[in-house]
């Protein structure tokens, strides 16, 4: 967190859960009335202390503070302009802040530094920055990443203004939303209220937020461009279930993403809904896990099977997706060793075939399961009797968007120039 303060921003960070981080004596010395936060996981090569932000620079009067979802896809290139060298430690968000610091320094204001240097990055971002009584929220023009406004209080008398990668954070905190915020559109928060500038013109006429977020990233209660996310997860079930028909005795899902789109599938279907898995709260996603024997790992640790729900019984197992398939395929031997009869994988998103470059950290497309295998193959290799994804079709259907979500991961069509291999700042805020 970055808070400003008696004229100085304090920045506060360190590695492990947040309710370690922030102890309430800690949150106590966190006084002002502009403050900043940031949540990420840990990609390879970067749990450690300086890839967590805030990212603080001293440029201006009292500095400024940065946080950032998503990934530059032109880090080399902007820090070759710059004359920055490129090291493992220097991240997307260290370099923006850098280049925002030398321009500051150069005699602009942040808000005229962030026009000029987000306008020659490319990739995505969803940013706040801190400065001196003032909380910037910046978009990328293709909007890649989610970002919304809240506002505390009533309409008549604000209280205060919120800004956050979700809808559930305004909840939590009594705030309501008021809008999502426009790809390219910087807001700025003062004591004065909210003013709002198209800082950087939109790439399309459609913004192109991620699909992932509909199927895996955001929390079911978030709402993005209109809709409800456990509401789109019940509908991909419900298509999902219409396209073929196989006997079992019970659906269930694997917490937390296949959830939603189990009791869809069930409801659909007229199979039973029901759990088979029970979830470790404090074991992360699996698949950014740094190599395969950790993942593998983590499944045991992630999920404990209720076998008396489970033994003897046909299953229909939904999840939201296959990315290596190591996960998949220890999850689908714990449901064996459990004493499942059988195991039908239905899978909520169509097969991940490239990486991404625009804020998940994804493998190169070598290690991409369904890059590389058909779906014959993929069943055989996560040892479940059958294996079936959902039509690209069906899920543009299930999210009731057109043409408004970038789908690359799935179809190799990137809105946005890609690197040769980049890795992802990923976090929320």
């Amino acid at each position: 967190m970055a808070t400003f303060n008696n004229q100085q921003i304090t920045v506060v960070k360190d590695n492990g859960l947040v309710s370690h981080v922030f102890a309430e004596t800690t949150l106590r010395a966190l006084a002002g009335a502009f403050v900043i936060g940031h949540t990420r996981y840990s990609t390879s090569g970067s749990a450690n202390w300086t890839a967590a932000q805030p990212v603080y620079r001293s440029a201006g009067s009292s500095g400024f503070a940065i946080a950032h979802n998503g990934n530059l896809t032109n880090t080399a290139e902007l820090a070759d302009k710059a004359g920055i060298q490129v090291t493992s430690m220097l991240s997307d968000s260290d370099l923006v802040a850098e280049l925002l610091a030398r321009t500051v320094e150069d005699g602009h204001t942040l808000s005229e530094a962030l026009a000029h240097v987000l306008s020659i990055a490319e990739g995505a971002f969803s940013m706040v920055i801190l400065e001196a009584e003032a909380v910037h929220a910046v978009r990328d023009p293709f909007g890649f990443r989610p970002l919304c406004l809240g506002r505390l209080g009533s309409i008549d008398a604000p209280e205060g203004w919120v800004v956050a990668s979700e809808s559930p954070a305004l909840d939590v905190i009594g705030a309501h939303f008021v809008r999502e915020i426009n790809p390219g559109e910087m807001v700025t928060i003062t004591t004065e209220g909210v003013t709002s500038v198209q800082l950087l013109e939109p790439a399309s006429d459609k913004q192109k937020l991620c699909i992932f977020e509909f199927v895996y990233f955001a929390r079911p209660d978030t709402y993005l461009m209109g809709h409800q996310v456990h509401t789109t997860r019940r509908r991909m079930g419900e298509l999902l279930a219409g396209q073929s028909h196989v006997d079992a005795d019970i659906v269930m899902g694997v917490p937390d993403g296949g959830v939603p789109a189990a009791e869809g599938y069930a409801k659909a279907s007229g199979i039973p809904f029901g759990y088979g898995l029970v979830k470790n709260r404090y074991i992360g996603r699996t698949f950014i896990a740094p190599d395969q024997n950790k993942r593998a790992a983590s499944v045991r640790r992630k999920f404990n099977p209720l076998r008396e729900n489970i033994e003897g019984q046909r299953l229909i197992v939904v999840d939201d997706s296959i990315v290596r398939g190591t996960t998949t395929r220890a999850l689908v031997r714990m449901l064996r060793d459990a004493g499942a009869s059988e195991v039908h994988l239905r899978i909520s998103s169509p097969p991940f075939m490239w990486p991404c470059y625009f804020g998940i950290d994804t493998p190169s497309r070598d290690d991409l399961l369904a890059a590389n295998n058909s779906i014959a193959e993929m069943n055989d290799f996560v040892g479940s009797d059958t294996l079936e994804f959902i039509t690209l079709e069906n899920l543009r259907s299930a999210i009731q968007l057109d043409g408004e979500c970038c789908d690359a991961c799935l179809t190799g069509k990137y809105p946005a120039p890609t690197p040769v291999a980049l890795g992802a700042s990923g976090g929320r805020w």
